[in-house]
């Protein structure tokens, strides 16, 4: 499996709670809800079908995963709710047990067996394996070279200070740009993958 990871991104890299403003307010975030004014479904809303149409299975951080599952179970009116609702999902936890997963076809996983258990996972056959939002897995997953693409919705607003993707361990990580396409929002939609190394 590949692991794809989806990011609505402002300019200054941030990714803290692009959903709604109780999202995430860690920190004192204040900005919830900011991709709401950017969103186009027209170009945002095809490369969001066609990304999903890809996924084998959802990848989640826990708060991520507690965020859409408050959400999603509720929804059954159109083709993106249902198939949110089947796929395959797991979810990284120290703190959830097998029974606070109440999302149709949730797999946990403890956090300290977290990356040997995504290894065993990315080896194994199947499509995307798709990890929507988690900023602090997705740290974990970067360091430990095991994403193989980023698609990103890079959108033109800057927020001053919220959660990054990025590690800070000091290391430098190439990519090549695969794909880019402008919404007519100004939002760029970018795929990139880890460059080869020689």
């Amino acid at each position: 499996m590949r692991i794809v990871v989806n990011e609505f991104m402002s300019l200054d890299g941030v990714v803290q709670a692009p959903g709604g403003p109780q999202e995430d307010t860690d920190g004192g975030f204040a900005h919830g809800g900011w991709s709401h004014p950017f969103f186009d479904e027209t170009v945002m809303g095809a490369a969001i079908d066609d990304g999903m149409s890809r996924n084998e299975a959802l990848l989640f951080g826990r708060r991520t995963w507690q965020t859409m599952a408050a959400a999603w179970p509720e929804r059954s009116d159109d083709r993106f709710a249902e198939r949110m609702n089947s796929i395959r999902k797991y979810v990284v936890t120290s703190t959830l047990g097998d029974d606070d997963l109440t999302w149709a076809n949730t797999t946990r996983i403890p956090g300290d067996e977290a990356v040997a258990r995504i290894r065993k996972l990315r080896e194994t056959e199947g499509g995307d394996l798709a990890v929507l939002g988690s900023p602090t897995l997705v740290r974990t997953l970067l360091s430990e070279d095991l994403v193989d693409e980023l698609a990103l919705m890079i959108e033109p607003v800057i927020l001053g200070g919220g959660k990054r993707i990025f590690p800070e361990d000091g290391a430098m990580r190439t990519f090549e740009l695969v794909s880019a396409v402008t919404a007519g929002t100004g939002v760029q939609i970018c795929t990139y993958r880890p460059a080869r190394r020689a």
